[in-house]
């Protein structure tokens, strides 16, 4: 693909992202913890490693967009692994959720045509890496969208349906009004 998608569209992304979540969270709260850090075979193990994974991945690639500066052996400030559980309390989890959806959609927000063209360039391991910013943009949401739906497999693994989880849904309700 040579052109990249518009602002408007990796906004209407972000808004999806964040729909998401918050219907995704709403249900992950109704289980009691030993439910939610059950170990289920999953690459992150459980509903709340897996949903921890999304949020250190999230605060890797903002630190990214953003050139932050990271200290050597971390990811990202304050991260230091993929499998990393920031944050073993729930409640902190979807608070840190939330912010961290805020903080995307209002980087990508402000994004122009000519940024999303120019190049992204980061050091990861000591390898420099460098790609146009909306490969990178477009990858950070194709990754939430992976990881949920193994969280879905899990909840309904669990007895536990999500609904729908259609864009086109969303899409449709902000159409509606």
């Amino acid at each position: 693909m040579r052109d990249p998608l518009s602002p408007d569209w990796l906004a209407a992304l972000a808004r999806y992202n964040r729909w998401m979540n918050e219907r995704l969270y709403a249900l992950v709260a109704t289980l009691d913890d030993a439910e939610r850090k059950r170990p289920m075979g999953a690459f992150f193990d459980s509903i709340h490693g897996t949903l921890n994974h999304l949020l250190v991945a999230d605060r890797i690639w903002l630190a990214r967009f953003r050139g932050t500066e990271v200290p050597d052996g971390q990811l990202a400030p304050g991260v230091m692994a993929l499998d990393e559980v920031l944050y073993e309390d729930f409640d902190q989890l979807r608070r840190e959720r939330a912010r961290t959806d805020e903080e995307l959609a209002a980087w990508v927000g402000g994004l122009t045509p000519e940024e999303l063209t120019g190049p992204l360039v980061y050091v990861r391991r000591g390898q420099r890496s460098e790609s146009p910013l909306w490969w990178s943009v477009v990858h950070v949401f194709n990754h939430q969208t992976h990881h949920r739906g193994q969280v879905t497999t899990l909840l309904t693994q669990q007895g536990h349906d999500i609904g729908v989880t259609d864009l086109v849904a969303m899409l449709r309700a902000e159409a509606a009004g």
